[in-house]
């Protein structure tokens, strides 16, 4: 459970009334690892609010090969936005990696207080624009840096995420094969010594 100074923290300070108005839609969950939250091709309902665990948010090939597309970390909001958005089925799919603890929104709840409530409409643009940046900053690493350097930031973001995430996620995360990323961390740890 959190309250309403952890979420001002990571949002924008908020008053009481309008984090308990958002916590009226939201319920607490625990999941266990390898949960598919959102499933590929059903139409979501849920926006999340991770409180601790990790997460990911993949997509499958044709060939069945899976792509992580972004790792969520407490005190971040995942969800398939696009399929929410449109109210359309989901083309990712958002899955616990380890135990998670999250709080379930209810997106359509959300989307009508923000057409009343000036406070969670201006909430929801600040997600948005996190979400967007993310997203922008993803984008930006694939395009201007090769896989070691992608891994480097990784590790300067997130420095424990080798105990975190399983070796072959984060290899799909950089877009290596997992005997590339043996030999990108190989090839760091000579370095080192």
């Amino acid at each position: 459970m959190f309250n309403n100074d952890e979420f001002s923290d990571s949002f924008g300070h908020i008053p009481e009334e309008t984090f308990l108005k958002i916590k009226g839609i939201s319920e607490f969950k625990k999941f266990d690892p390898h949960v598919q939250l959102d499933e590929l091709g059903k139409v979501p309902s849920k926006l999340y609010l991770l409180i601790s665990g990790v997460m990911r948010c993949y997509i499958t090939s044709e060939s069945g090969k899976e792509f992580n597309k972004r790792f969520f970390f407490p005190m971040n909001f995942a969800g398939s936005l696009t399929a929410l958005i449109k109210n359309a089925p989901s083309e990712v799919v958002y899955e616990t990696i380890t135990e998670c603890s999250l709080y379930e929104i209810d997106y359509k709840e959300l989307k009508q207080m923000c057409a009343t409530d000036i406070v969670i409409s201006n909430l929801y643009t600040v997600i948005l624009e996190k979400v967007f940046m993310r997203y922008e900053k993803r984008q930006l690493e694939l395009i201007s840096m090769n896989a070691s350097q992608r891994y480097l930031k990784l590790k300067e973001d997130i420095p424990n995420i080798d105990k975190l995430v399983p070796q072959y996620h984060i290899a799909s995360y950089l877009s290596v094969t997992p005997v590339q990323m043996s030999r990108i961390r190989k090839k760091m740890k000579e370095s080192q010594d």
